[in-house]
């Protein structure tokens, strides 16, 4: 594994990890700020009756009038803005005209560039009154993610974010999809290093300051294996159990990390907020 200078990459390199200095930084955070801002505005929009299709009609219209492109839309043939995963679907659900139904739980998955930085986030939305079991679901992901991001400082590595997910998940009875795995970005969509979801510690790549990358655990309740849809991109679980994710993209400091992706109204945690 080779650490460089973050140049202006025009493709991944296998083994090549950038490390951004504040150039890279200041881009990180407008490109997060605005996905976040759009996420948070989708969260009127996220009810029963509504399409998925009418959710990414209005992510778009976002993106366009603020100057910002879904890094999404034509990536690899995609043809939308971000991808709208409902209950058993782990990632990767291609919206449509299907009404959203009470109960429901979808994850929303949405990057902009501006600017030619990636700023990638994902959260999830409780549609109505939701279950019991699919808010423990909701719970468990997010602490998973603030395991993984506790972890995310300078002197530990990838593997260490790994396994601090993986013990929290596995210690509810859930489990860690090993099929999808966060990644390096900036202004390459997806960059090196991969960042798995589980994992031992000390294994792995060092983390460095001027790293960049997202974490975003996918974690379901019921086994972790998923299959692939015949459309090519949606990802389901294969006991058809619910599934859950949320990330955020970060850059690892000289004392920790800074987070990119942070919700403007504090709406990242949608249990949270009802709670409040």
């Amino acid at each position: 594994m080779t650490f460089v200078d973050a140049p202006a990459k025009a493709r991944r390199t296998a083994g090549v990890i950038p490390l951004h200095g504040a150039e890279g930084f200041a881009g990180m955070r407008k490109a997060g700020a605005l996905t976040a801002q759009a996420l948070d505005i989708l969260t009127d929009y996220v009810e029963p009756g509504v399409p998925t299709a009418t959710i990414d009609k209005i992510a778009y219209e976002f993106a366009r009038d603020n100057g910002a492109v879904p890094a999404t839309l034509f990536y690899k043939g995609y043809r939308h803005s971000l991808c709208t995963s409902i209950n058993h679907v782990v990632c990767h659900g291609i919206p449509d005209e299907r009404a959203l139904r009470d109960g429901d739980i979808v994850n929303i998955d949405l990057t902009l560039v501006v600017d030619g930085w990636h700023g990638d986030s994902s959260r999830m939305y409780p549609v109505g009154e939701i279950s019991r079991k699919a808010e423990r679901l909701i719970e468990i992901t997010y602490a998973s993610l603030e395991a993984g991001l506790a972890a995310a400082i300078p002197g530990n590595t990838t593997g260490d974010i790994g396994h601090a997910i993986q013990t929290l998940a596995e210690a509810e009875r859930m489990s860690v999809v090993r099929d999808f795995v966060g990644h390096g970005l900036g202004q390459l969509f997806h960059d090196e290093p991969n960042i798995l979801h589980f994992g031992k510690p000390g294994t792995g790549v060092p983390l460095k300051p001027g790293m960049i990358f997202t974490i975003e655990p996918m974690i379901n309740l019921g086994r972790p294996d998923v299959k692939i849809l015949s459309d090519g991109w949606t990802a389901v679980t294969r006991d058809r159990t619910l599934s859950a994710q949320c990330e955020h993209s970060i850059g690892i400091t000289e004392t920790g990390h800074e987070i990119f992706t942070l919700s403007p109204g504090g709406l990242f945690n949608p249990l949270a907020v009802r709670a409040a």
